[in-house]
């Protein structure tokens, strides 16, 4: 393959990573078994990972191209919302199609690593109760997997979304 072939490899690659990463038009890459797709009265659906549609979190930390981070009990990433500056969410529709807010039914718990002091939950306006750390919402990347980090420090939606260090403190 020639140099420039190859450079152009390289770009469109990068290209399809970006794209993919918080758009609304983005594609899914996880597999079905691991969403639940819930109804809103308002018509709307949004996917959720089974974790969080479980009765309790549990938020351990994992090691990560980033460092130690917040995870599920999968080992998934959970992400902070720069945008917002208080434990009420601001990702409501498309937002939380591309990012959806880590639910629980019941209080969160501690697992390796975590700090359970800084677990905490704040309700959504559709009743639903969302998972906090250091006063902060978590959420998902739909394009996630566990172990595999696609978007931190990526800005959609009207600000940067970035994984969570066990202290509480944003990685940027």
């Amino acid at each position: 393959m020639t140099r420039s072939a190859l450079v152009i490899l390289s770009v469109s690659a990068s290209a399809l990573v970006v794209a993919g990463c918080g758009g609304s038009a983005h594609q899914s890459s996880t597999s079905a078994s691991s969403e639940v797709a819930m109804k809103h009265q308002n018509g709307s659906t949004v996917k959720r990972h089974d974790a969080t549609a479980a009765t309790a979190i549990t938020v351990k930390v994992v090691r990560s191209q980033f460092g130690p981070i917040v995870a599920d009990r999968r080992g998934q990433a959970l992400y902070v919302f720069a945008k917002e500056k208080t434990s009420r969410s601001e990702c409501y529709g498309a937002c939380a199609r591309s990012w959806p807010p880590a639910i629980a039914k019941g209080g969160p718990r501690a697992g390796s690593g975590a700090r359970g002091a800084l677990l905490g939950m704040t309700r959504r306006r559709d009743g639903t109760h969302q998972l906090t750390y250091a006063g902060h919402p978590l959420y998902y990347y739909q394009g996630d997997s566990p172990g595999h980090v696609l978007c931190q420090n990526v800005r959609s939606f009207g600000g940067l979304w970035l994984v969570v260090r066990p202290n509480g403190g944003p990685v940027r």
